[in-house]
């Protein structure tokens, strides 16, 4: 295989990545402690952790798990918010050689059973304001050992404050019953009197099982081996480092940790490079997000469109100081032209987009991080990254012509989690990962995503991707958010249905139909217009077309 991306590589990025630099990320952890004591590492509510004080409390927790019985690769489940509790339980939890399981804080009882059990975990750490929903379902879980932490935990003074405001003021905790469960602190405070032992660690040892978002399906968790973390960190920093000069990283983390993207881009990269994450625990609160970003001279910022452009919708946001800002990295869903456009207009740096899935750890390709304009593309494939785009029959496509992009690279997954069957179906003899996306590559290595498998609409047997009307339909400034969705038609089989969410009130469905009926050609052309308040999002703000599709069906 050619890698004809190679020569769109920025100078300073190599082809490759030497994945034995660390055994492990213990290994890769211990020495960034070393290297950055006292840095800043993690900073929430105006409480900073540096790196140092991360060290003892990580050590901490890590000898409580092991004194409490768990041993090498038993599962830990992390069910929180950004918070300070975090970090320090998911380093202490790899140094204890267990698994950390990570848990969407706003599942709802039924997902949370299936996590717990599907993943065998042994112990959780969950945030109080979500301990109700586990008492639902405790006893019918494998779980040895609960650890509850409030949000005002770890935040000193302050927190007794933010404590008072969350049980009292908004009600936010609603009551629970689980016995034998310890505080945080308790944890943290029994594990100092507690002796830590690292087990050896190696390459083929599980780090993680990160479980898919069930965009597509039934849950599986992914096996992030520790060399699968360790590849795609490493890519990173090599994209990295030639454009940042060395200089220290401050990168706002308004996705959630226990998220792929969030958790590799931010929280572990700026690990790797002594970066600070400024933790932002609920960025669905928009005036309260902007007033934080206020207090920070932030380099780097991560998000997906929504966030972006709810961010943009704001009237303060424009009236921040951008000066220090280097990067804005999208990933998770594409991002939309007219969002990376205003982004350039208000902040005065280019929106970078990349590409990746909770089954490449995420790394798979990125855009260039000195590029000058959106570019509609998802970048060139990581060093040490081999990218074919392929049809229906696992052959690789001409240049120019669409396909399925399949992944091959050291962060690929080893498979999901006893899952054989599931593994099989995505992961092929010769190492390459089928995503179920479909994109075009051009003669330079860069890849543009026009649509997954399953999303695509077939209109009188011509391909529709929603991805390119939801672009179109996004360039009318009357429009805050949109959907495109296929509905049965009886004279073309399916036609686009196009969900909208206004920004204009005066907005009508004509001036949607008008619109399109200029920039689309006529199969492309939604049929129908919905409007709606809101469209149904993922909790990191990802549009569920699957939601849409299945609401319908019901109706």
């Amino acid at each position: 295989m050619e890698r004809i991306w190679l020569k769109s590589y920025p100078p300073g990025v190599p082809a490759e990545i030497d994945t034995h630099q660390y055994r492990s990320l213990v290994e890769l952890f211990e020495k960034s402690i070393r290297a950055y004591g006292e840095r800043p590492a993690f900073t929430s509510m105006g409480k900073t952790l540096r790196f140092s004080e991360l060290d003892t409390l990580a050590r901490n927790f890590g000898a409580w798990l092991q004194a409490k019985g768990l041993a090498k690769g038993a599962r830990v489940a992390l069910m929180m918010p950004n918070c300070l509790q975090y970090p320090i339980a998911m380093f202490g939890t790899l140094r204890a050689g267990c698994v950390v399981v990570n848990v969407n804080p706003l599942y709802t009882a039924r997902e949370l059973e299936h996590q717990v059990n599907d993943s065998g975990a042994e112990a959780i750490v969950i945030l109080e304001n979500f301990a109700s929903v586990l008492q639902q379902v405790r006893a019918r879980t494998p779980l040895k050992r609960v650890i509850v932490t409030s949000l005002g935990e770890m935040l000193g003074l302050k927190g007794l404050l933010v404590n008072l405001v969350v049980r009292k003021v908004k009600k936010m905790v609603p009551a629970y019953d689980l016995p034998d469960a310890v505080s945080f602190k308790q944890a943290l405070a029994e594990g100092a009197a507690a002796k830590l032992v690292t087990p050896p660690i190696g390459h083929d040892d599980l780090a993680f099982l990160q479980y898919t978002g069930g965009t597509t399906g039934v849950s599986k968790g992914a096996m992030l081996l520790h060399r699968n973390v360790i590849a795609a960190l490493l890519q990173y920093k090599a994209w990295l480092e030639p454009a940042t000069g060395g200089e220290r990283a401050v990168i706002i983390t308004a996705l959630p940790l226990y998220h792929i993207f969030s958790l590799t881009v931010n929280c572990l990269n700026m690990m790797v490079i002594g970066g600070e994450n400024i933790l932002i625990t609920n960025p669905r609160d928009i005036p309260g997000f902007v007033k934080e970003l206020a207090k920070h001279r932030f380099t780097m910022i991560s998000g997906v469109n929504t966030l972006f452009n709810a961010l943009l919708n704001h009237p303060d946001f424009a009236k921040l100081d951008f000066s220090p800002l280097r990067f804005a990295l999208g990933g998770g869903m594409a991002v939309q032209k007219a969002v990376a456009e205003r982004w350039k207009q208000v902040t005065g740096t280019t929106l970078i987009e990349g590409y990746g899935l909770t089954e490449t750890a995420p790394a798979a390709t990125a855009n260039p991080l000195d590029l000058a304009e959106y570019s509609g593309s998802i970048g060139v494939p990581m060093p040490s990254t081999d990218i074919e785009l392929r049809d229906d029959a696992d052959r690789p496509v001409a240049l120019g012509e669409a396909g399925e992009i399949c992944v091959r690279g050291p962060q690929v997954m080893a498979g999901y989690w006893q899952r054989p069957d599931e593994s099989a179906k995505v992961l092929g003899a010769d190492g390459f990962l089928h995503t179920g996306d479909i994109g075009v590559m051009d003669a330079k290595g860069f890849i543009r995503i026009v649509d997954r498998k399953k999303d695509m609409i077939i209109v009188s047997g011509f391909k529709v991707f929603p991805n390119e009307i939801e672009q179109v339909v996004m360039m009318l400034p009357g429009v805050l958010e949109c959907a495109v969705v296929g509905v049965p038609d009886p004279h073309s089989g399916e036609v686009p249905k196009v969900y909208v969410v206004k920004k204009d009130p005066q907005l009508t469905e004509q001036d949607v139909l008008e619109h399109c009926r200029r920039e689309l050609t006529g199969y492309k052309r939604p049929k129908y217009v919905e409007f709606r308040t809101e469209l149904p999002k993922t909790n990191v703000g990802k549009i569920l077309r699957r939601a849409l599709r299945e609401e319908r069906k019901a109706a």
